[in-house]
């Protein structure tokens, strides 16, 4: 069998694990503001990972692609320092705040630009809007097989082979390649990188190819932006800290008494 030739479609977001006071709404501008450096979405670094551990079996080359108004390739070159081979920026101001949509179309553009492909792996859904939909409406547009919720990815005579996560338990379905897949987290996380590989690697000159929606035929009329119609901020949930005193039975008996009447 021939190395297989992976695709691997990463976001950059701000950092889901940043606190609950680093988020404000903007209520007039429709905007939710993270005080939060940015990182790879969580999801993704599970597809990358996926595609090192093929790669590690098979060999092959793993190209990453990220898209947005404005892509810190500082952010992304953790890709290559984990074990990615080459990595594709597609940045343009017209690209911020697509519908899901108009991010597949600009990513199917990237990868038939790209034309050799055996498999493109995504993140189950991104780790800031959590829409979950990018990918599959992906391989409807590049025709080609896709299987969602991934827990475990192999290649194997030509095709993929998937232990697809279901609600009881996982399902082990086929398909043939170029395939996509949507990633899970039961995959593992993202390997560790070395601070010192990290640095190394972002002190050393590295030309990173950067296409713009003219590099993918620049066709503005197929990109739709959400329209968020009203933006809230979440209700104040009233914290409250009640001590609840008294022998350990009767401290059992007061706090579920109090969760009962909380519900």
């Amino acid at each position: 069998m021939k190395e297989p030739q992976i695709i691997v479609c990463a976001k950059q977001i701000p950092d889901p694990e940043a606190p609950f006071s680093n988020v404000t709404v903007n209520v007039e501008k429709k905007q939710v503001l993270v005080d939060a450096p940015d990182v790879i979405s969580p999801y993704d670094e599970n597809a990358l990972e996926a595609a090192i551990r093929i790669k590690e079996e098979l060999g092959g080359k793993i190209t990453v692609l990220s898209m947005g108004r404005k892509v810190s390739d500082t952010v992304l070159r953790k890709t290559i320092a984990a074990g990615a081979d080459a990595l594709i920026l597609l940045e343009d101001p017209l690209f911020e705040g697509l519908e899901s949509n108009s991010v597949a179309y600009v990513l199917s553009c990237a990868i038939k630009k790209i034309v050799a492909y055996d498999l493109v792996l995504t993140g189950r859904q991104a780790g800031d809007w959590d829409s979950g939909q990018v990918g599959l409406i992906l391989a409807e547009m590049l025709d080609i097989p896709c299987i969602s919720m991934a827990r475990s990815i192999k290649i194997h005579d030509g095709a993929v082979v998937v232990e697809k996560t279901v609600p009881v338990g996982y399902e082990v379905v086929e398909a043939g390649l170029p395939a996509l897949v949507t990633v899970s987290n039961e995959v593992g996380e993202l390997r560790y990188v070395a601070r010192s590989k990290m640095l190394g690697l972002l002190r050393r000159p590295m030309p990173i190819p950067k296409w713009g929606l003219k590099d993918l035929g620049d066709n503005a009329e197929r990109l739709k932006k959400v329209q968020l119609m009203e933006l809230a901020p979440p209700a104040d949930m009233g914290r409250a800290c009640t001590i609840i005193e008294g022998s350990t039975d009767e401290q059992a008996a007061r706090l579920a008494a109090v969760l009962k009447e909380l519900r």
